[in-house]
């Protein structure tokens, strides 16, 4: 419904991206220019596709609005964290507190089961209600290990508004895509040719 939007839209994963998911995660809401926005996780079919996409969850899990509104609720919350780190200051209790709680639902060991020819097993319970959760708290576990690694350093937000996207700093490079690096080249090169107009041309007395 809303894909031939988002696929020429939505520019490709920021660098960092392909080492941590949280990082696209993150990244899913996208505001372009002209007032456009695009929202990965906005309807529950483009979350289970993003999900899907992830390896997250199996294509016809049947993601429910529920699970995009905690999706887009956690993503927030890293978004928050995320500003905080760039930022030099403290992480908002709520947000690190939603993240421990996403970091919880992860099941960490394997269940004792009992089959009735073959004897007692262990296995990890995936029924798929549990399939939220565990993208949950891998998604806020990739986080946080993003946020505790030296990799954090170079975390820093696209310098080319209106973009809202993060991105792993390479060299100086401040731009999550290409596209974003063009038009702040632009938007520099017009301030440049503004300010030289203005200064070079004195009205008439």
């Amino acid at each position: 419904m809303d894909e031939p939007q988002t696929d020429g839209a939505v520019p490709p994963p920021a660098p960092g991206a392909e080492d941590y998911l949280a990082l696209d995660f993150v990244n899913s809401s996208v505001a372009l220019p002209g007032g456009q926005y695009v929202d990965l996780l906005g309807t529950p079919a483009t979350t289970n596709q993003w999900l899907t996409a992830h390896g997250l969850a199996p294509a016809d899990a049947g993601v429910q609005e529920t699970c995009a509104t905690q999706l887009r609720s956690l993503r927030e919350h890293l978004r928050a964290l995320f500003a905080a780190r760039v930022a030099g200051r403290p992480g908002p209790l709520g947000a690190l507190s939603a993240v421990n709680h996403a970091l919880s639902k992860a099941p960490t060991a394997a269940l004792l089961h009992w089959d009735v020819k073959s004897g007692p097993y262990r296995a990890s319970p995936c029924p798929t209600h549990e399939i939220l959760d565990r993208a949950l708290a891998a998604l806020a576990a990739n986080a946080a290990d993003l946020l505790t690694s030296p990799d954090a350093e170079r975390l820093t937000a696209c310098g080319s508004p209106p973009c809202t996207r993060y991105l792993l700093r390479h060299g100086r490079r401040q731009w999550c895509s290409v596209r974003c690096g063009d038009r702040a080249r632009a938007a520099r090169s017009y301030a440049r040719r503004t300010h030289t107009h203005t200064h070079t041309h004195t009205p008439p007395a």
